[in-house]
């Protein structure tokens, strides 16, 4: 494979807000790094400022070991398995969820959750030395409660000893116990600017990658400039709670920005799947139709088309394939390769193939073709399954 992305460029950074979710972040910063992608600047609300410093310092081992072994009690003083029952459902669902609401709730009503264990995380993993003297630059944003006004802080000119005060003062959620820093008070940045993408067009940086986690915040409008290239890697599957600071979660969701990612750098196919794709037009029309006589009568027959003129091919593509484009959703301006891709998507999903790998469209098709042949179809599957086991 072949990056799709310019690498003789330098790109700026921007890190999107959202708690427990920025694991993400670190997952595709992975990615950036093993293809060569050139960091020259970080801009990050909240937990994209913390994730900004360690990029900056340019260590992804400290950085994926910090969000693997994270933790609730590493951010914020509270009781693991309490907080680890709040996003159980099973347990939630057999144990006392009242009980366990009216604990949170306690905390919550007497100002919040203590952070001073995330005051610690910050002191073990942020060397402010090595940011200061980084080729790469770092803006942070935060909301100043005290000046009533956002704050765009250019982290290299801080004065010395208050950049950790700094990207604590980016991240107080409303759920955590605020304290004032140096004499002011300050509230997460996303309440006013959770994805500054202002930080860096302001300071003439061109080319930007954007991580976007979805957090809850503010996004602000931004006119992109005509000249500035904007690429952007995101998630399309949920990446859970941004208060859910929970190792496992996180080795998820750094594995899910990895791969996203990689189908930003690489041009990948897929809504669901990692598809490395370079055929032309003809190629989906023979997958979906040079079908064998037995698969093209069940084809048929499940989806009720009877009597209809013309013969079986004609049939076919005339009533079938619009139906399973309905079936799978996907619009009037489908084609041979949009409905083919995602047949093959839908039906790798209904056998549970797995998920993150870079498959070719041969090598994901031949993972259906021979979970079907160990397990079976499962009962009551859509017969457009049946093309990708023809």
């Amino acid at each position: 494979m072949e990056p799709v992305i310019d690498l003789s460029k330098e790109y700026g950074l921007v890190l999107e807000g959202g708690g427990a979710k920025g694991a993400y972040q670190i997952g595709a910063w992975k990615a950036l790094k093993e293809v060569g992608v050139r960091i020259r600047a970080v801009a990050g609300t909240s937990v994209g400022a913390l994730n900004g410093a360690l990029i900056c310092m340019g260590d992804l081992e400290q950085a994926e070991k910090l969000w693997k072994t994270i933790a609730y009690s590493k951010v914020m003083d509270v009781s693991d398995e309490l907080m680890g029952k709040l996003f159980d459902k099973e347990r939630m669902k057999s144990e006392d969820w009242r009980s366990t609401l009216k604990d949170i709730f306690k905390v919550l009503a007497e100002g919040g959750a203590d952070i001073a264990p995330l005051r610690r995380l910050l002191e073990e993993n942020v060397d402010e030395e090595r940011i200061r003297n980084s080729p790469v630059e770092l803006y942070c944003c935060t909301y100043s409660v005290t000046d009533r006004r956002e704050l765009d802080v250019d982290m290299k000119t801080v004065p010395e000893g208050q950049m950790q005060d700094m990207l604590l003062a980016s991240s107080y959620l409303p759920v955590f116990k605020n304290e004032k820093l140096h004499g002011k008070t300050y509230m997460d940045g996303g309440v006013t600017n959770v994805l500054p993408v202002n930080a860096l067009l302001e300071r003439g940086y061109e080319n930007l990658i954007l991580i976007r986690i979805f957090g809850v915040g503010r996004e602000r409008k931004i006119t992109i400039p005509q000249q500035a290239t904007v690429l952007e890697i995101a998630p399309r599957t949920s990446l859970g709670s941004m208060l859910q600071f929970d190792g496992a979660k996180s080795r998820r969701n750094m594995r899910i920005g990895y791969y996203d990612a990689m189908r930003m750098l690489y041009g990948l196919e897929g809504k669901i799947y990692y598809i490395e794709e370079n055929k032309e037009e003809c190629y989906y029309l023979k997958q979906l139709t040079e079908l064998r006589p037995e698969v093209l009568e069940r084809l048929l027959e499940n989806y009720k088309i009877e009597g209809e003129p013309g013969g079986p091919l004609r049939r076919y593509m005339e009533a079938v394939l619009p139906q399973i484009a309905g079936e799978l959703k996907l619009g009037s301006g489908w084609n041979y390769k949009t409905l083919y891709l995602a047949v093959l998507e839908a039906s790798a999903r209904l056998l549970r193939i797995r998920k993150y790998r870079i498959y070719s469209l041969e090598k994901l098709a031949e993972a259906v073709r021979r979970k079907a042949a160990d397990n079976g179809i499962p009962e009551g599957a859509p017969g457009f399954v049946h093309i990708i086991l023809n």
